[in-house]
């Protein structure tokens, strides 16, 4: 999978969007749990969520009427690394 590395950076300039992850880095949560955690109404929060999701760090899935979301870490390791291949040179 390609991942998109303006989108990617872009997204997790956010503060809130951050601390998001963070929360979000042991276990899936819904966004009612996540609001519990800041003091913003559930629509910022979903809108946080959804740019955190179109930039494929944050990935979801439904039970019931719930959604879930969790970290996508295969995502994070794959930006930062390639990131590094693009502007670090190998010294090696």
């Amino acid at each position: 999978m390609s991942y998109d590395l303006n989108k990617f950076f872009k997204a997790i300039s956010d503060p809130t969007r951050v601390k998001i992850m963070e929360l979000l880095k042991d276990k899936e949560m819904n966004v009612g749990e996540i609001c519990k955690h800041f003091d913003m109404q559930q629509p910022s929060i979903s809108h946080h969520l959804s740019i955190l999701k179109n930039a494929t760090i944050v990935k979801d899935r439904k039970q019931g009427k719930e959604v879930y979301y969790h970290l996508d870490s295969i995502c994070i390791v794959n930006c930062c690394s390639g990131f590094q291949r693009q502007f670090v040179a190998d010294k090696g």
